[in-house]
Order: C-alpha cells, then structure tokens, then sequence
C-alpha cells in the first residue's frame, strides 16, 4: 500500500500557516483542529517548514509563555522531512520511527500535496494485515 492510497481515503486538506503567524494563533488552530502538527508554507504552497506540539513545548520549556507572542518562524523545524504519494507505507513507517516525528508532509512537484499521521499510517498497515489474512483463510478454504 502506498501513500496515494492513504490519501484517497482520508482526504488531501493539510493545516497550513504562513511564516508570520503567531505561535499562540498555531496553539489555538492546533486545539481547534485537533491536530498534532501545522505545515508552514508559502502560498505556492511550497513547505517552508513545520511546527509540532513538541516544538511548542520545548519553546515554553526554554522561553516561558511569552514565546507565545512570537512567530512559528522562531520554532518552526526548517528541515522538514517529506514523502511522495508513491512511498510504501513500511518506508513512511520507517522514517517516521527514525526521525521521532509523527507527521509526514507529502509533496508532489514541490508543492504540498497531502500530509500523514503516524495514527494513518498504523490503520492503513492494520487494514493491509487484516486484508491478508483474509486472503489466507479464503486461499485455505478453497484448496
């Protein structure tokens, strides 16, 4: 299964903010949405790059609540890990493990096309499981 696939089932609509959105504005589209993540971007939608939940925590960590006041551009992850629609969803899984992040923006001919959640990923790898072992037992039952 790939990334199109999960896509097709749940949609290409991403959170996005621009560079200079407040930090305090991401926290409120974040419980509003509830979403764990918020794509930057330019209105190519080009990725510029990304704020977490855990990027706000750490920034309330080191700063306090006035970090608050300020833009995502001064937390934001610049070097945003990305997929395309035709990356398997054992390779998502795989990088997602590796880099310890949770959303994966997909990106099709440098644009924002799409974003996955670890939460897809898993229900689309269950859903593929499931769907072998049923071709198992109907394999079985037929020989």
């Amino acid at each position: 299964m790939t990334v199109a696939a999960i896509l097709s089932s749940k949609g290409r609509d991403v959170m996005t903010v621009e560079v200079d959105t407040s930090i305090r504005e991401a926290v409120h589209i974040l419980a509003e949405r509830r979403i764990g993540a918020i794509v930057v971007a330019d209105s190519f939608r080009r990725i510029l790059g990304i704020v977490s939940e855990r990027d706000i925590v750490r920034a309330l960590s080191r700063s306090g609540v006035e970090v608050l006041d300020g833009s995502v551009s001064s937390i934001m992850t610049v070097k945003v890990v990305t997929c395309s629609e035709i990356d398997t969803i054992n390779h998502v899984m795989e990088r997602m493990t590796e880099g310890r992040f949770r959303h994966l923006p997909v990106v099709e001919e440098g644009r924002l096309a799409g974003i996955v959640s670890i939460g897809d990923v898993v229900k689309a790898r269950i859903q593929q499981v499931e769907q072998e072992a049923e071709e198992m037992r109907t394999y079985i039952a037929m020989a």
